[in-house]
């Protein structure tokens, strides 16, 4: 039986491909109050958290200009009566014009 001889052991040197494997600062030795002060750079992105809070944002968003347009609208008018009873919608005028 005759077998190959082994090749020589070399020392192999550290790849850099285990750098590239954690982008950012996640490889990066930091301590323990950093990485509680600034989790977001730690955290991988959770896409659908993202999409719920984008979207609950978005609603919050056109609630608010929703509230600011009927608030708008309705601004300015007031029921006014007539002489002979009718009710009617006019602008609201100041007394000083």
């Amino acid at each position: 039986m005759s077998s190959a001889p082994e090749p020589p052991t070399f020392q192999k040197e550290p790849s850099k491909e285990r750098d590239f494997r954690n982008p950012g600062l996640r490889g990066v030795r930091t301590t323990t109050l950093f990485r509680a002060v600034n989790p977001e750079l730690f955290i991988k992105p959770n896409k659908p958290v993202m999409v719920f809070g984008l979207v609950t944002l978005s609603l919050c968003v056109a609630y608010i200009g929703y509230l600011h347009a009927t608030l708008e609208n309705g601004e300015g008018l007031c029921e006014a009566v007539d002489s002979e009873g009718h009710r009617y919608m006019r602008r609201k005028t100041s007394r000083w014009d």
